[in-house]
């Protein structure tokens, strides 16, 4: 009986003393998980330091895939995919070989002993990990806390997960194909149909050093999530507008109805700061409609999805 295999992806920027110690702590579940066979594709986004030997040194397969240039590691994560997908599934489907692509990051924060747990859940679905338990400090989660709500107010929607899932074989070249994986992977997935559960897990510590994504890239990080729904945001804040409009209209009668009708005292700035914020929100309303009219006009023009993109990133001549 051939054994199932668990394809872990992982992008790295320099973090190579992490990553071994990440491989390790995999190669330990591939010892305890015998009917599965476990392969690492390292995604290397144009790191500036030399990767340590010990890294290809491990009792799984390891591959490196080295990129051309730093590209992010969301879209690092969307090369991995599409290679995944066209390079390394298509051929075991063939044989007969079923498994899971299991997306982590490569600091530890991501613990490889969850990965058969949710491996073994995702049958017919995407199962991303849940944090119920954080490690940050306070202040990361104060920020977390607001992004979380600025999404949801904006969206519509709620997002719980980051990188770290189990994608079953059925569902990589679904996944691969999603044009809005080269922004924000976890949105992509939770925007499209794609069917996705969740597996509570506690977040890990950090093996060593300090993360590479500071303030400045979460924030680009968060707003590229909110930028998948672009016309959903485009929406909501019309209806704002419009709401908006349809009050201050209403004050504006009001104010009008007590001046010209009964004896009430009106102060004589009132009548003038609700025309001020009635052109303001008829301004937001109009630019608004404006931008949402030419986004839903690109649609017009069809784009069939690139599943060969992977291709234009990968350096070939270092591909190790």
């Amino acid at each position: 009986m051939k054994p199932n295999e668990v394809i872990c992806l992982t992008p790295v920027f320099n973090d190579w003393e992490s990553l071994s110690i990440l491989l390790s702590d995999i190669e330990k579940q591939a010892a305890l998980n015998n009917e599965y066979k476990f392969r690492a594709i390292v995604i290397n986004d144009g790191s500036t330091e030399p990767m340590t030997k010990k890294i290809l040194e491990k009792n799984i397969d390891v591959e490196v895939i080295n990129l051309k240039l730093n590209i992010g590691h969301q879209r690092a994560i969307a090369v991995g995919l599409q290679y995944i997908s066209n390079e390394i599934v298509k051929e075991l489907k063939i044989k007969g070989i079923s498994g899971h692509v299991v997306v982590l990051d490569g600091d530890g924060e991501d613990k490889p002993s969850d990965i058969m747990s949710m491996v073994q859940k995702a049958n017919n679905e995407i199962v991303f990990a849940k944090r119920v338990k954080r490690s940050e400090g306070i202040r990361f989660k104060i920020g977390y806390y607001f992004y979380k709500l600025i999404f949801k107010l904006l969206t519509g929607k709620a997002i719980n997960y980051g990188n770290f899932s189990a994608i079953p074989f059925s569902l990589i070249k679904n996944v691969a194909l999603l044009p809005n994986i080269w922004n924000h992977y976890a949105g992509s997935i939770v925007e499209s149909r794609i069917k996705f559960s969740s597996y509570p897990t506690e977040r890990g510590n950090r093996y060593a050093g300090k993360s590479k994504m500071n303030t400045m890239n979460l924030i680009i990080h968060g707003f590229s999530s909110i930028s998948i729904y672009f016309d959903r945001l485009c929406f909501r804040v019309l209806k704002f507008s419009f709401i908006s409009i349809l009050l201050c209209s209403a004050l504006i009668s009001f104010v009008l109805y007590s001046r010209l009708f009964t004896d009430n005292a009106i102060p004589g700035w009132a009548s003038s700061l609700i025309l001020i914020a009635l052109s303001i929100v008829v301004q937001l309303f109009s630019v608004t409609f404006i931008i949402l009219l030419f986004q839903l006009s690109t649609r017009r023009a069809i784009s069939p999805p690139n599943k060969k993109l992977y291709l234009d990133f990968i350096n070939r001549e270092k591909h190790g």
